[in-house]
């Protein structure tokens, strides 16, 4: 009996090493870089809006192993596009990737989570995915397209 349970308990803990615990970041080489966005796709309430950002504006993303990070602005010193960056943690689980938004020049998108699938086909990662806030009236789906910003 005792050669059993000790066999069990061996077991366990074996399996249990292989697993993450709860809330645990699974990232992928794949996903971390720097990526240029170049087109987004926003719906919001039945209207759709699409954006060019190969022309005027500029917006990166950078990807690392725990967190993500976004900068926008305008090409043009005369341009009327604003500055715009955020971040925060990150996690990642198959193809649903979720920002967790820690910091934002904008605050009222501060503490709030967006959830996303992502596809990654050669250098071009799409991510698509609702997002929501209500006390700002925003409820949207946003489908971004980047490219890998080579080294």
């Amino acid at each position: 009996m005792k050669a059993l349970f000790q066999l069990a308990s061996l077991s366990i803990l074996l399996l249990s090493c292989g697993r993450e615990p709860d809330g645990a970041q699974t990232s992928s080489p794949a996903l971390e870089g720097t990526w240029q966005l170049f087109r987004a796709t926003l719906i919001e309430k039945g209207d759709t809006t699409v954006t060019d950002y190969t022309g005027k504006t500029s917006f990166i993303k950078v990807i690392n192993g725990s967190h993500f990070a976004f900068l926008q602005h305008g090409r043009d010193k005369d341009t009327s596009v604003a500055f715009a960056a955020g971040g925060g943690r990150y996690e990642l689980r198959d193809s649903l990737y979720t920002e967790h938004l820690e910091y934002c020049n904008d605050r009222n998108w501060e503490g709030h989570d967006f959830a996303f699938t992502i596809r990654i086909k050669n250098d071009t990662l799409v991510q698509r995915g609702v997002e929501k806030i209500e006390s700002a009236g925003i409820d949207r789906l946003n489908t971004e397209e980047y490219v890998r910003v080579k080294q």
